[in-house]
This record gives C-alpha cells, structure tokens and sequence, in this order.
C-alpha cells in the first residue's frame, strides 16, 4: 500500500508518527512510554509495570470495571492490547475506518484516567502470576533473561519477578503511572486514511489529561562475557540452548541489514547452511539465527532445540559455518538469493494498515528515527559480502558471548560444546 509519513511534535512534549494511507479501510494506532520493569521505583515491586499494564483497561472516569469498557471498546469488532518490555509500555488498537474518532478517544480514557481499584488489583497479581508461571515452562522464555543477567544487564528472571508480584500495592500502581505516563514520555503511531482528519487527530493527541514529565533515558549496562550456562529443568528432555553475542554498540542500517541476510543464510531456509544442514542429517528440527539492536548495543543470538545425542554434531556443523563467514567463504549466489528473498518479503510487509504501522514503530519508539520504506529496495540492493563479514567478525573480535542451555543433563555436557564455540573467538 502506498503511504506518507509526516512526523508531529505536540505543544505537551509527546511526538509520533501520523501515516497516511489513502485506500485503507482500517485505522491502527500505538502509543508508548518509557514505562516497562525497568522504570519500576524499587526492584522489590519489579512486576508493577506488567500489573498497571493489565489494568489498563479496567475501571476508569467512565466505565465501572474491564468487562464493561471491553464491550464498548470492541462492539464493532475492534482489536486492543497492551504490552510491557524491560524498557518499553506499548497501548495498541486496530479499528474500522468509520469508529476511528471513537475508539481514539477511548484509548485516551484508558492511558489518561483509569481508576485502578483493590479487585481489579488483586485479579491481575493473580493472572500476572499465572502468566510468568506459565513462562517457566517454556524453555526459551526462561533462557533469554537468565542470559541478559550474564552477559551484564541489571534485570530480574521470571523465578525473580514472582516473589515482586505480592509486594505491589494500589499506591505502587498509581505512582508508577503518574510518574511514567507523561506526555513528554509519550510516543505514538497512528496509521489509516487520515486525509482531512489529521487536525482533529492532533486535537485530541494535544488533549491528552497527563502531566508533562519528562522523557525517560534508557539505562545503560556494561557488557561482559560469561562463562557457559545451564538451567536445570527435570522436565527438559533435550537441550534448548542458544549462543548469544554483543557488542556495546548500535549496529547501523547497513551493518544491521547485513546481518539479516546473513542470518537468512546460516538458518533462513531448509537449504541454509547451519539449519539446512541440520535438517538434511535429522539432527535437529529448528535452529534460528537473529540480529537486532538497542539504544547502546546490538546482539546475534543463535538459538534452537537438539536432542542430547545429536549436540555435538550440530554444534560441529554451527562452529564450521560460522567460521566459513570469518573467512569470507560467502558464495555470491548465495547473498543474491537472499536479497531476492528481502525483497519479497519487503513487497509483501505491507499488505494491511498494521503491517505498515510495523515497520516504523520498533525503530522509532526506541531512538525517534524514522526509517524510509520507500529506501528498502535500494538498501537490499546494497548490501555487500564484505559488510557482511566485517560485521558478523565484530562480533567475535569484541568477545562478549555465553552458551546458555535448558536442560535436564549435566554442566559436563554444556561445557563441550562451549569448547567447540570458544574455537571461534581465539
């Protein structure tokens, strides 16, 4: 869908993004704070983010309790959510065209006046708890935070945040939302037909009841590399592991495309190098490779599933590919079929209002750039072999790492195939 993007900063300090696309039948809107676990006043009360985020569609100015408001919300069959990061507090909604006004408006009431109540405060501990409860049994949730902590960031695992949820008081929640949802902390992205519509927009964005504030700074941790890692689960009858790397720094556009289609490469497709390979000798059913980026650094992380027995030969096949890109063994076809591969992909992001809402939000709502999606095309054309392998050698030359694994076996085996891995970084 063709689109235009017009940047808007308010007289309260809130900025965002307002996208015009002319055909749509839908509207989409996002709106952020810097509000997540880590902006929590006391690690003591570290889960009151996620519970004000599960408040945040209960009782407010108009609306007695979740049950009524939800049904005004999605009478006409309107989509919300909200979500909490370490960093991050996101409200979303997807919408007909013709409630678009309606439904902006409710999300106003929603982030500016709730009414957070003892029984709604004591049913989201409830299901909040239940909710990280669940994530200790699935292995790659509870791996990723378990890995942060080692590689140096100031966070909490879920068997951490538990013990938090039962000290959070109503006092906690208020205070947490008076103090992070403020306008000058406020980002927002709003997606649709927007013609003849984008005064009105910015009048109720200007009428938004929160105090000015301030923008949040992203705190800053400092890398390290740890040694390997198991968490020990009875239950974990392979090793769900993943091979995680950093550098204390922001990957660029260039650097980070590079990286995507390197990716793409190692485990992108059942003819890939690492999980090609891998599947071809039945040693594992999915290995995945990932890039991405953060306000002070970046990380490629290497992660999958593998049956005891077969580790050591997966890990022969994920160390030998790693280190054919170190050494620029990169065959031009291969980079040309994943370009081709990006650009399809490209044509086919943005096919609904949401998908073009994505590809702004992540970037913007981090550091306040605006990616150019019209520049995409050329920017796959762009990328070389040689960036290519510079980056992915950054990587290994900064040696920051860790191997961490669920598992229900012994450190003993961990530890061998880290031996494999530490080959790369001497």
């Amino acid at each position: 869908m063709n689109h235009t993007i017009e940047e808007m900063r308010l007289k309260n300090g809130a900025r965002g993004l307002l996208i015009d696309v002319p055909d749509a039948t839908t509207m989409s809107m996002q709106f952020h704070f810097r509000a997540g676990n880590r902006y929590a006043k006391s690690k003591d009360i570290e889960q009151v983010a996620h519970i004000m985020e599960h408040m945040a569609f209960g009782a407010n100015a108009r609306f007695k309790n979740e049950s009524d408001f939800e049904f005004e919300f999605t009478k006409n069959g309107a989509y919300r959510n909200a979500y909490t990061s370490d960093l991050s507090m996101v409200y979303e909604a997807d919408c007909a065209d013709f409630e678009w006004d309606r439904i902006l408006d409710l999300q106003k009431l929603a982030i500016c006046q709730p009414r957070f109540n003892e029984a709604e405060l004591n049913a989201e501990k409830g299901n909040v708890r239940s909710e990280l409860t669940n994530y200790l049994n699935d292995h790659h949730r509870i791996l990723w935070p378990r890995v942060q902590q080692l590689l140096g960031e100031d966070v909490l695992t879920y068997k951490q945040s538990l013990p938090t949820i039962s000290a959070v008081t109503l006092a906690d929640v208020r205070e947490h939302h008076r103090r992070t949802h403020t306008t000058r902390n406020m980002r927002f992205v709003v997606a649709g037909k927007l013609h003849g519509r984008k005064a009105e927009i910015k009048r109720q964005l200007e009428d938004f009841q929160l105090a000015e504030g301030e923008r949040f700074e992203i705190p800053k941790d400092e890398l390290k590399k740890a040694g390997p890692c198991i968490i020990r689960r009875k239950s974990a009858t392979n090793l769900t592991f993943g091979l995680f790397m950093a550098v204390p720094w922001e990957l660029n556009d260039e650097d980070l495309d590079a990286m995507h289609y390197l990716n793409h490469i190692l485990t992108g497709t059942m003819h890939s190098r690492i999980f090609g390979a891998a599947r071809s000798k039945g040693l594992a059913y999915n290995v995945s490779a990932y890039t991405a980026t953060g306000f002070y650094d970046s990380g490629w992380d290497i992660t999958g599933q593998v049956n005891h027995e077969a580790a050591g030969d997966l890990f022969d096949i994920i160390t030998r590919e790693v280190d054919c890109v170190l050494n620029g063994k990169i065959k031009e076809s291969e980079l040309n079929a994943a370009k081709s591969f990006a650009l399809g992909r490209y044509q086919m992001g943005a096919q609904t209002v949401s998908q073009i809402s994505g590809f702004y939000t992540g970037r913007y709502f981090a550091d306040g750039f605006i990616k150019d999606y019209y520049k995409v095309p050329e920017m796959i054309k762009n990328v070389t072999m040689e960036r290519m392998v510079t980056t992915a050698r950054s990587f290994i030359n900064e040696d920051k790492w860790v191997l961490a694994a669920v598992s229900n076996g012994e450190k003993h085996d961990l530890v061998k195939l880290n031996e494999k891995v530490e080959t790369l970084f001497k």
